[in-house]
């Protein structure tokens, strides 16, 4: 077999001679395909935001969300495969119903992510299965432990961060993330989502999208709320300004 992967490539417990893993490789391009998700970590919120690609105008709005509930005070963003999504969010929400029932507290999310990568990383281990095409972004806020935010990768590592992005446009986001300061408020912090997500939409390539987002923080009273109605709204006016800025700078250089 030569040394480029082919023959290296059918199982996902298989190292290439040059020590790849290609079944993880192909995950992470299914995740590059997928619409971008980003997460923002503020003084006392955490903001998951998502570019929902509309595939067909005969879905409903809510139809193929990329955001979950999975405690009362941790959200989960997903970037990949839905299915799988789907899945990993009831592994989760398991997860933290055990918890809650052996210790009758919430679970902390860094002992989530260490649960669900663990059972995701399981998944690259045998030839039986298949790693799955997902990258998961917690968030979390609690009186103790303040805002956090942690990204699952389809290998199964995760990290802390302050601010984080996966999609097609992942490196753009980044980009503009790095223009951002730490420790904004809440309501800096949700239009900054909306800024970013709009900013990163390629309308050549994807011509509509839905703007959906999850918040959790103080201002929320430490539960997680998808879409909720003033902030979504504050978001995407956000976002539409600084689209149509962006657009008129364009045009003018």
């Amino acid at each position: 077999m030569s040394s480029n992967g082919t023959g290296y490539d059918l199982s996902a417990s298989q190292f290439s001679p040059d020590g790849r893993v290609f079944q993880i490789e192909y995950a992470t391009k299914a995740v590059a395909k997928s619409g971008t998700v980003i997460g923002l970590r503020g003084k006392d919120c955490v903001v998951l935001a998502v570019e929902k690609i509309i595939c067909s105008k005969l879905y409903e709005d809510d139809a193929g969300g990329r955001l979950f509930t999975i405690e009362r005070n941790i959200g989960m963003a997903i970037a990949g495969l839905l299915a799988d999504g789907n899945f990993i969010a009831d592994i989760a929400r398991q997860e933290a119903a055990n918890y809650r029932q052996q210790y009758e507290h919430t679970i902390p999310l860094e002992q989530l992510c260490e649960r669900v990568s663990g059972y995701m990383h399981a998944y690259t281990l045998y030839s039986a299965v298949r790693p799955f095409g997902l990258t998961v972004i917690f968030g979390s806020w609690d009186e103790m432990q303040g805002p956090q935010l942690y990204k699952i990768e389809p290998s199964g590592s995760f990290y802390g961060y302050f601010c984080c992005a996966s999609g097609k446009a992942k490196q753009q986001a980044k980009t503009e993330m790095d223009k951002l300061r730490f420790n904004m408020k809440a309501e800096e912090l949700i239009k900054s989502a909306g800024e970013i997500i709009y900013k990163i939409h390629d309308e050549l390539k994807d011509k509509d999208f839905r703007f959906e987002m999850g918040v959790v923080g103080k201002e929320t009273n430490g539960q997680h709320c998808i879409n909720p109605s003033v902030y979504t709204e504050m978001a995407r006016n956000a976002g539409d300004a600084a689209s149509k800025e962006e657009d008129s700078d364009n045009e003018i250089n």
